[in-house]
């Protein structure tokens, strides 16, 4: 078996829903151990989102594979000294916890580093660990919200969710990001570092493009529903079988081409109402006819066709039917098979291929599943195991 980046590195893992368990599995996908810290009985909350794989949670079934699961009620005094004993030989220290939960039960940087000073620790959280935001509960839709996404996303007259965790996952990237820089550190230092993740700074991030077209007051992109907010002709638009194809024209040339070879119409390229993506912008209605006009005599499958001749950027419009069978996906292998406690289910490999090593693809854990295994590894005996299971510790 290859050498994987990671091989060797222990993670441990308190966390739940989306945004930690996202960070760890990328983790894992190169190698690392997670040790995911649940509570007792249930685990992660994340568990009974839905039964959508055969009983399992969509959203668990995403995040989780490859880790090792140990159950601990974290209020009990047995169950954190167990915890504290498994971070003294840590690498990485991973929590998005409510807001001053992990410092209140001592799992502050300070104390943490006087045992372990190579530990790194991942705190991610709604808004970061100050400022006049810092105690407030923070869900995905919400960060969406407060970070300006849900006002350029949508319709017109209806603001717009995104259709997954997009906060949860913009954060869960910098984590893994974040953690990856602090291991290329340590090895420099020998130090361990503290990274202090907000669900807002991330999302905030990907916003920057509609910040900066709003710059020094001025309007913001509007909302134009899966149309791009300045650039037209870019989005959907129905064919005559009533197909939807997505297609995009970044600059001039491109609208030259479009017109010439998809609509038939070179003397539109030149006309002045069109002839800058601005007019088009502008006078979208107006070109939105002359499209429809085109495309009501053609299937889904002659305009592809038609743009795909005048090298125009094209997509159909897929649904998660079409995405579980795309034929790009098949032909280039990304659909594997891990285990899981209600049996094998598919998952696509992680996007990149390395051709020094091959992604960690083990199985998704059953609630305490591992926790036995770890607790002996750290010194604790059975009969201290049984007693801890007895009084609900584990």
């Amino acid at each position: 078996m290859s050498i994987r980046p990671l091989d060797g590195i222990t993670v441990v893992s308190l966390e739940h829903a989306i945004a930690a368990p996202f960070c760890t599995r990328q983790l894992a996908d190169l190698g690392a151990r997670i040790i995911k810290v649940e509570r007792p009985g249930a685990g992660d909350f994340a568990r009974a989102y839905d039964e959508r794989v055969n009983g399992m949670a969509s959203h668990f079934a995403w995040v989780n594979r490859s880790k090792e699961s140990l159950t601990l009620d974290l209020k009990q005094a047995e169950a954190l000294d167990a915890l504290k004993i498994l971070l003294k030989t840590a690498d990485v220290l991973v929590q998005n916890l409510a807001p001053g939960a992990a410092a209140r039960m001592g799992l502050t940087a300070d104390l943490l580093h006087q045992e372990n000073p190579r530990l790194i620790l991942c705190d991610i959280s709604g808004y970061g660990n100050d400022g006049p935001y810092r105690d407030k509960k923070a869900y995905d839709l919400l960060i969406q919200s407060e970070a300006g996404f849900l006002s350029v996303t949508g319709t017109p007259d209806t603001p717009s969710k995104a259709g997954n965790s997009i906060a949860d996952i913009a954060a869960g990237m910098y984590a893994y990001t974040n953690i990856l820089s602090a291991l290329l550190l340590r090895g420099k230092t020998g130090k361990g570092s503290t990274i202090d993740v907000s669900m807002l700074e991330s999302l905030g991030e990907w916003m920057s493009y509609p910040l900066y077209y709003a710059y020094e007051g001025a309007a913001p992109p509007p909302r134009n529903g899966a149309s791009h907010a300045t650039i037209y002709p870019y989005g959907p638009f129905k064919a005559g079988d009533g197909g939807t194809v997505m297609l995009g024209l970044q600059n001039d040339r491109e609208w030259m081409q479009f017109c010439e070879v998809v609509l038939g119409d070179f003397a539109l390229a030149k006309d002045e109402r069109f002839d800058k993506n601005f007019k088009r912008n502008e006078k979208r209605v107006e070109l939105l006819s002359i499209i429809d006009a085109c495309f009501s005599k053609l299937t889904t499958e002659q305009v592809i066709a038609k743009l795909d001749q005048a090298q125009i950027a094209n997509a159909r419009l897929n649904d998660m039917a079409g995405l579980w069978k795309h034929d790009q996906l098949q032909a280039r292998d990304r659909w594997v098979q891990v285990a899981s406690p209600v049996g094998p289910i598919p998952a696509l490999l992680p996007p990149g291929s390395n051709d020094s090593y091959t992604y960690r693809m083990d199985a998704i854990p059953a609630v305490g599943e591992h926790t036995v295994a770890i607790l002996s590894e750290i010194g604790i005996s059975s009969s201290e195991i049984e007693r801890m299971r007895s009084t609900g510790a584990i």
